[in-house]
């Protein structure tokens, strides 16, 4: 016997809601159907009540109507009193039997049969040839017709109170029954409710999780959804999915390496050419021809750290970056990176507004002095003529803190969510010769995350856009390991 299993998330609702509202729906309709009946019920023994009622009353004004005929019959010997007094043992036999198709009860049939009988016997002895012979006799019957009535009415009291009991305890019953069935079915309609939350929720969740690392660029881990076929099938997508740009991240971290690679000959060629130039080694330079190679050596100097920057990237995302630590003040760091980019500077006429504490640092010197050139080539190229760029450092505990802050327009708010995602550019207006690639921010984030820093856009303090360092003034000894990688 093979079982019903959904196949997918449509059937496996549809079972659930099932599960769930069919054993309510049955006990709702139970309680109903029971409920209709116990009404039916009490409506008709009320209606059987009121009806005996009534019927009993009848009695005992017939036998009030009988006797007092009777008397004046003894007394006058008018034979109409006796047609009066017939009529009414004829209504109240009417009523002896309304009482009896009203009750069919045991009890109650034998309390008829005895008033039927007192009432025959009064008959005869208030009908007897030559009028009442002896009244003592008549008055004892009439007194054991209203006992007997009595007894008949309690007996029918008795009928109506015995089946009002039944009727309360067959309603306690059904409310105690659908309590039990409601109590147990409402945590069995809670277990069905969280295996389908399971079954549902647990795969959705998966394909969640897996959206969102996609969407971070994780695609280390694979990717497989449990549960219902067509949710499987979409975790199936996601995984080719996961494949095809793992696949397409790969090919374009390799041509960076290649391109970036192809580069960098034929840029040290130029590089060595303008600085003979500057040096004199094929005869001196006039002003004029000593400020073009100048700018040629300034933009080559820019493509360098444009190269330098892909290939950082590029081997940051094949997961081959170590540290290579060394210890070194942070102001020399600094001023170096300062003087590679001094033409620059002095190009556009800024001002360099320095307050750099000394402080030494255990870290890796090339990535830090990278980090550094990207803020700076940043500030270079945000920071309109006759600007400010504000570079200053201080230690705050075990920590370096560094600001790099200029006088430009600023960074948009809307921006600053991406702006250290790779290969996103500000939209502001940037007074450098060429427009960056849009990594140089992202391999500042990630050499400092390396570190164990941070970094923030700070507001407030400056003009135009505030980057905040704060990295450790000594790495770590996971850093230390990461030189091994």
């Amino acid at each position: 016997m093979r079982f019903f299993r959904p196949r997918s998330l449509t059937d496996l609702l549809v079972l659930g809601l099932l599960l769930i509202a069919v054993p309510l729906v049955t006990a709702v309709l139970y309680g109903g159907l029971q409920l209709q009946r116990l009404s039916t019920e009490s409506q008709a023994l009320v209606r059987r009540s009121v009806e005996v009622t009534r019927q009993n009353q009848s009695l005992f004004e017939h036998i009030s109507a009988m006797e007092r005929s009777a008397n004046l019959y003894s007394v006058l010997k008018d034979p109409r009193l006796v047609e009066a007094f017939t009529s009414n043992q004829q209504r109240f036999m009417a009523s002896i039997a309304g009482v009896g198709r009203v009750l069919d009860d045991g009890a109650v049939m034998l309390e008829l049969q005895k008033v039927g009988r007192v009432a025959g016997e009064t008959l005869q002895i208030v009908t007897a040839p030559g009028g009442v012979s002896d009244v003592a006799a008549m008055q004892a019957s009439f007194d054991r017709l209203t006992v007997a009535a009595t007894q008949l009415s309690l007996a029918t009291r008795r009928h109506i109170d015995d089946r009002l009991a039944a009727l309360e305890s067959r309603a306690t019953t059904h409310r105690r029954r659908l309590l039990w069935t409601i109590s147990l079915l409402v945590p069995a309609s809670v277990l069905f409710a969280l295996f389908l939350m399971l079954h549902v929720l647990r795969p959705l969740r998966a394909i969640d999780r897996a959206i969102a690392e996609l969407g971070r660029g994780t695609f280390s881990r694979a990717i497989s959804i449990p549960g219902p076929r067509d949710l499987e099938a979409l975790g199936g997508q996601l995984e080719w999915l996961r494949t095809r740009l793992l696949e397409l991240a790969q090919e374009k971290n390799r041509f960076l390496r290649h391109m970036s690679h192809e580069l960098k000959t034929p840029l040290a060629n130029i590089r060595e050419g303008t600085d003979l130039l500057l040096e004199g080694a094929v005869g001196a330079l006039s002003e004029q021809q000593r400020e073009v190679v100048g700018i040629l050596r300034e933009n080559a100097l820019s493509l360098q750290r444009l190269i330098e920057n892909l290939l950082s990237f590029s081997a940051w995302q094949s997961s081959s970056v170590g540290l290579e630590l060394s210890e070194f003040q942070l102001r020399a760091v600094i001023k170096s990176v300062i003087d590679t980019q001094r033409l620059a500077v002095v190009a556009h006429r800024l001002r360099l507004d320095l307050n750099i504490e000394d402080m030494l640092l255990y870290a890796d010197r090339g990535k830090l002095r990278l980090v550094f050139d990207n803020l700076l080539s940043n500030a270079l190229n945000y920071t309109p003529r006759n600007g400010v760029i504000y570079i200053h450092a201080r230690r705050s505990g075990d920590r370096a803190v560094v600001d790099f802050a200029d006088s430009g327009p600023g960074i948009p708010v809307k921006e600053r969510g991406r702006i250290f995602e790779a290969f996103q550019t500000g939209n502001a207006l940037h007074s450098g010769p060429l427009k960056g690639t849009g990594i140089g921010l992202s391999v500042v984030l990630e050499f400092l995350q390396v570190h164990g820093g941070t970094v923030e856009i700070v507001d407030g303090e400056f003009q135009g856009a505030h980057f905040r360092l704060t990295l450790p003034l000594r790495q770590t000894v996971r850093g230390e390991r990461a030189d091994a990688v």
